[in-house]
């Protein structure tokens, strides 16, 4: 009978776990071809985003799929599961991952295994962000924020409510770091020259504004390059609001920290992530969310496993500082933890982790950048010429880099493309927040919503001809509003305002009619219920 192969699996699809992968199987090209070792990658999508591009997503100044390489082509010699991990058991040594086209549950066993499931999005106490700010972290994300610009820009351009408008051009960006600077930048030049585009569109009209919470921006650097980059970004157009917090956010604005609010209907927030769910479930020793490894990126007490990137806390050997969760610190873990593996099934010595960085850098749009590279700092359209030519280096695929090198000179002269790409389809229940004192909807209003109370109070209003309005009843958790004029086909017969701050789930017209003429139960109890308020 012969012996099954050592099985090293990996979770995560980002530069530390697809590094691992692409190290181990030139590692261990002997092992896995004689099939002594089977290497394994759980991924929930089939390619690996190169993150520092992301933000040229937004412009269009390259393609949508020219960020992305397929994962399969980097590691041939690798088993993509692309599935999500839903539970990872330590003792037994198993993984198991969502099930398929109508197919079981999948679990994998593993010899040795390799966390890299970095972090995750997280709007923990900031009411309204989940509901209604855009993230900023992956390539539907970059999307997303791209088809919002171009669909304000076309709502802008028809609208004749002068209030309405200037929320409607007005772009909020919340965090100073390298996501939100360069956000922000890419954001600013493409609104600006597509509105060119949009008859009705004045440029002059135009409000973007960076909300940061120190007193410059780009803290990663030194303070001279994050004086030089808001100088540039202000001269530009950006408004940036210094010491100043994100506190929530509604349909029609970003709340700040302190009272104020600012119109808007583009709220991008790029928040310090959280630590992903699956890691923080984990009974292992944690460091300020991330878990706790040795030198060797090995976790202790759990022999076999190692952790990489974002969701792991590695200090460097050397310093024994905490490594920045930067893509560069990502690949060299990855490389570091790959030997090590290879050590361990070798029974050779482990080493341990150490690497200073190259350096940092940011682009600020327009041929413009920050950077500083062996202690050396650069601003300007140096830096701009050194990040893309330094990126364009990393970038995996000789495919990807002729792609890119060839939109960047195409976007030298060719206008910004406004064409949206929606793949999305509308869910048919959301959740929303109201702040108290906000009206959810006017009566006369078109209704295509049904509202169900989560948590907090609304109050019902009557106007009469007179112009005055007067209450008729206040509604609670578990209450629901909205009904009649779904039903009925009707404008809304009433205005619901919120007394305190209200989560609510709203129902779309097309979900609520089909539930509406399926289930009888249902049927009666919306029929009693319009009687009752009638």
């Amino acid at each position: 009978m012969s012996q099954r192969p050592t099985r090293i699996l990996i979770l995560g699809g980002g530069f530390g776990g697809v590094y691992t992968a692409l190290t181990l199987e030139k590692l261990l090209k002997r092992e896995i071809r004689r099939g002594d070792v089977e290497l394994g990658l759980v991924s929930r999508e089939n390619y690996m985003v190169f993150q520092p591009m992301l933000p040229e997503v937004i412009s269009g100044s390259i393609g949508i799929l020219d960020t992305i390489t397929p994962i399969r082509r980097l590691c041939p010699n690798t088993n993509l599961y692309t599935r999500t991990v839903e539970s990872i058991d330590l003792n037994h040594r198993s993984v198991s991952s969502t099930a398929g086209f109508g197919s079981r549950q999948h679990h994998l066993h593993y010899d040795h295994l390799v966390l890299a499931l970095g972090n995750v999005t997280s709007f923990a106490g900031q009411p309204g962000l989940a509901e209604y700010a855009l993230p900023f972290k992956y390539l539907g994300d970059a999307l997303a924020l791209r088809n919002r610009t171009i669909q304000t820009l076309e709502e802008a351009d028809i609208e004749q409510d002068p209030e309405i408008r200037r929320a409607l051009l007005t772009f909020v960006v919340a965090g100073g770091g390298f996501s939100g600077v360069e956000a922000v930048a890419e954001l600013n030049d493409f609104v600006r020259a597509a509105a060119a585009s949009f008859r009705n569109v004045d440029r002059r009209e135009i409000r973007v504004v960076l909300v940061h919470a120190g007193r410059v921006i780009l803290p990663e650097l030194p303070a001279s390059l994050g004086q030089f980059a808001q100088t540039i970004l202000m001269k530009r157009g950006v408004e940036i609001r210094f010491e100043t917090l994100l506190a929530g956010a509604t349909a029609d604005a970003a709340l700040l920290q302190g009272g104020d609010r600012i119109a808007t209907r583009t709220l991008v927030s790029t928040v310090p992530s959280g630590p992903n769910p699956l890691i923080a479930m984990l009974p292992l020793k944690m460091e300020r969310g991330r878990v706790a490894v040795d030198p060797t990126l090995a976790v202790p007490d759990y022999p076999g496993v190692w952790a990489v990137g974002d969701c792991a806390a590695i200090r460097d050997a050397k310093t024994g500082e905490l490594c920045p969760p930067t893509a560069q610190h990502a690949t060299r873990e990855a490389q570091c933890v790959a030997r090590n593996i290879m050590a361990t099934l070798r029974g050779e010595a482990r080493r341990a982790f150490s690497f200073q960085a190259l350096g940092k850098m940011g682009a600020l749009g327009r041929r413009s950048a920050v950077a500083e590279i062996f202690g050396l700092k650069v601003s300007g359209f140096l830096a701009w010429w050194l990040w893309r030519t330094i990126y364009l280096a990393k970038l995996p695929g000789l495919d990807r880099k002729i792609r890119v090198a060839t939109d960047w000179t195409l976007d030298l002269v060719l206008k910004p493309d406004i064409v949206q790409l929606k793949t999305e389809r509308v869910p048919g229940v959301r959740r929303e927040y109201f702040e108290p004192g906000q009206v959810i909807f006017r009566e006369g209003d078109h209704g295509e919503w049904l509202y169900v109370v989560r948590e907090g109070e609304v109050e019902v209003l009557k106007g009469d001809a007179a112009g005055q309005e007067t209450p008729l009843r206040r509604l609670g958790p578990g209450e629901c509003f909205g009904e009649i004029a779904l039903v009925s086909d009707r404008p809304r017969s009433a205005t619901v305002r919120a007394v305190s701050a209200t989560n609510v789930l709203a129902v779309d017209r097309e979900a609520f009619q089909a539930l509406f003429a399926t289930l009888p139960p249902l049927r009666g109890f919306f029929e009693s219920l319009i009687e009752t308020r009638r």
